[in-house]
């Protein structure tokens, strides 16, 4: 069974070739990436960088300030989208494709559809958002199939909380003045009954709540704490038909947003259902509170959710000096039962770049991270488009001003994956040394973990305990683990430090043991898998194995045994 690495992209970044872009600028102005650009080209360079799946952000219709009346989708009050562009969490046909992405927006869904089969052509699967604790303010289906309702059709208005009902009322609260400053001198968005926003606020919604979504009612009397799950609320039902739909156009897999949000019993009741249909099918929740991660798993029957709050913010901690090397141990200690449900990242579309000033100003000092959130164990490992590239995220491309992230908002072009794709061959000519240096490691690491057995399939043996802190081995930046199978053992050392370190690692026999060698106290042939050097070592645990560590990076030897 192969390893996950999953690509994740936003069409209406990857495909915009534009390199004359305005802060706040329109579709017209700016341009927009299309389906149709995601080529084979461009998904087979993604499949050579190590990639088994693809996740496409932002494909489903949504807000927007661009405007398709003509096509008979109607427009949005602009103090209720979220940039130019919109969020591509604030959905306005939970049944629909993003008219922004397709060349011809009549055929927008016969557009994406060809995109999955492209994708899978390409030997790759796709993965796609559901959004299932809000939709937009302004949600307003043209698509909806024949025997569905629209969200709210039939809700009594009067009630903040009706167990049939798909939204929470909130009487004589009102919306307030615009929200997007931009839009103060146009009129004034008004909503009656006014309706609770998609982050819980039960009340008048300022700038920071997601004032462009409405919350879903999934039983839950957020007043009194009751549950009333009987008979199936019609959220449920509604959600579930919409899971259906996207299925049978041949996504693999869904990326569930902020499931948290969302009662586990909805899951539990949902997601075989759509896994007897769509056998291998998969679930990745995006969840932040480590105390309910195994309830998602056992009862929500998720595959895999968000390692954020842990691995992510430790990884991020270590880089940037506040905490040490060993607190990862501990991190992956709270998750050992669930290590192989847990989504590694560090780059995605919430989180800054690391390129960032806001992160470590520098791609290359996050090597070492990504080599212990690509081999520590069997678990998926997700990418953000550019990241590989060194992509800085400092661009004002409008709404979020600049943050270290790149835009959702906004009509923008990506500048290292536009010099990537080049005349569309991607070849990456236009790149710098320093970008192809960094795409080429990505490329070598994420391919052996599924070229090598032991990262595919081998166990995982911390080593921090064995090496506490001393003059050659400096656990504060030094982080080091073994991975292994009856065929062949790895020993994965990585150095957080911004210098080259010279370090002795002892092996426990324990640990030997546990892979089934005994009895070998004597130089052993290695290959460093990242750089192909051959090296002759002593696999022992009488005696300290002695490595140099390059700076912010790490070395993979491999043992025959």
């Amino acid at each position: 069974m192969s390893r996950i690495i999953i690509y994740q992209l936003l069409p209406r970044l990857f495909g915009n070739s534009n390199a004359n872009c305005i802060p706040n600028g329109t579709i017209e102005q700016n341009g927009c990436g299309k389906f149709n650009d995601i080529t084979t080209k461009a998904l087979r360079a993604i499949r050579n960088l190590g990639a088994t799946h693809v996740w496409y952000t932002g494909v489903i219709e949504h807000t927007t300030r661009s405007t398709y009346t003509k096509h008979g989708i109607s427009t949005d009050h602009p103090a209720i989208v979220k940039g130019e562009a919109g969020s591509p969490y604030a959905i306005k046909d939970y049944y629909d494709n993003d008219p922004d992405l397709a060349v011809n927006v009549a055929k927008r869904r016969e557009e994406f559809k060809a995109l999955v089969e492209r994708t899978h052509k390409a030997g790759m699967k796709v993965i796609m958002d559901f959004i299932p604790n809000h939709v937009a303010r302004h949600y307003d289906s043209d698509n909806t199939p024949e025997g569905t309702y629209p969200f709210g059709e039939f809700d009594d208005k009067n009630a903040f909380f009706v167990g049939h009902n798909n939204f929470y009322y909130l009487g004589d609260y009102s919306y307030g003045c615009n929200l997007d400053a931009k839009d103060c001198a146009e009129e004034e968005y008004c909503e009656s009954p006014l309706r609770a926003t998609g982050n819980d606020c039960f009340g008048t919604p300022s700038r920071n709540d997601w004032y462009d979504t409405v919350k879903l009612n999934y039983g839950i009397d957020y007043r009194t704490g009751n549950r009333q799950f009987s008979p199936v609320p019609n959220t449920w039902v509604k959600m579930l038909k919409i899971l259906r739909y996207w299925a049978a156009q041949g996504v693999d897999g869904f990326r569930c947003d902020m499931v948290e949000m969302t009662p586990v019993e909805f899951w539990a009741w949902a997601v075989p259902k759509i896994k007897d249909q769509f056998p291998g099918i998969i679930f990745i929740g995006e969840i932040y509170q480590p105390h309910i991660y195994r309830s998602f798993i056992k009862e929500g029957c998720f595959d895999y959710l968000y390692d954020k709050v842990g691995l992510y913010d430790t990884l991020r901690g270590v880089m940037n000096g506040q905490t040490s090397a060993n607190d990862i141990s501990y991190t992956l200690q709270s998750t050992a039962d669930i290590r192989n449900n847990m989504l590694t990242f560090l780059e995605n579309h919430d989180e800054q770049r690391i390129a960032s000033d806001f992160f470590a100003a520098d791609a290359k000092r996050a090597l070492a991270a990504l080599i212990v959130s690509t081999t520590i164990d069997k678990q998926p490992f997700m990418l953000y488009a550019g990241q590989e590239l060194g992509e800085r995220g400092m661009d004002k491309e409008g709404y979020s001003g600049v943050d270290g992230r790149t835009t959702i908002f906004d009509y923008w072009s990506v500048d290292t994956l536009r010099r990537w794709k080049g005349d569309g061959n991607y070849t990456g000519e236009e790149l710098t040394d320093e970008e192809k240096k960094l795409q080429t490691f990505y490329s070598r690491l994420l391919n052996l973990c599924n070229s090598d057995e032991a990262l595919r399939e081998g166990f995982f043996y911390g080593l921090q305990y064995a090496n506490p802190y001393n003059e050659m081995y400096d656990s504060n930046h030094i982080f080091s683990y073994l991975r292994g199978t009856d065929k062949e053992l790895l020993l994965i050392a990585t150095n957080f430090s911004d210098s080259d370190k010279e370090c002795e690692i002892s092996i426990p026999e324990e640990a030997l043991a546990f892979y089934g060698i005994t009895g070998k106290e004597k130089k052993q042939k290695a290959t460093e898998l990242l750089t192909g050097k051959a090296f002759e070592l002593m696999l022992s645990s009488n005696e300290k194995l002695r490595i140099n560590i390059p700076a912010n990076n790490g070395v993979i030897l491999k043992f025959n045994i």
